[in-house]
């Protein structure tokens, strides 16, 4: 599966969907959707991690970097990571858990309930 980054708009939302390994090589092309959709006025981001089978530790640096990006215009980020996904169950849920930062996320399983007010009861 070739890397790929998808953007579309969900209400308020800007939305992108990530699909493939998420590395060294491909990291930066995230970091740069992620800085063209603030310099285009959205402040509301989600990025669906869902189809990602693969994250190093420049993915999650990509990741981290669009949190302070996102907080430092006053906006909101959210992650797509479903318990089970990318085939194998949510690679990208254990990096970041392993590493110790999926807490400093607002982690939703689905577009819905990503593109929503509402709190979601299965965040911790």
């Amino acid at each position: 599966m070739a890397f790929n980054v998808t953007g579309v708009e969900q209400g308020e939302w800007a939305v992108l969907r990530v699909s493939g390994e998420l590395d060294l090589m491909t990291s930066p092309v995230l970091r740069q959707r992620v800085h063209d959709v603030v310099a285009d006025g959205h402040h509301s981001l989600v990025v669906d991690l869902s189809d990602v089978f693969f994250c190093d530790s420049s993915g999650v640096g990509v990741l981290i970097a669009a949190r302070r990006l996102i907080r430092s215009c006053q906006g909101s980020l959210r992650l797509i990571l479903p318990d089970r996904g990318a085939d194998d169950g949510s690679h990208v849920n254990r990096v970041l858990g392993a590493l110790g930062v999926r807490r400093l996320f607002d982690v939703r399983s689905d577009l819905a309930s990503a593109t929503t007010d509402e709190a979601d009861p299965l965040s911790a």
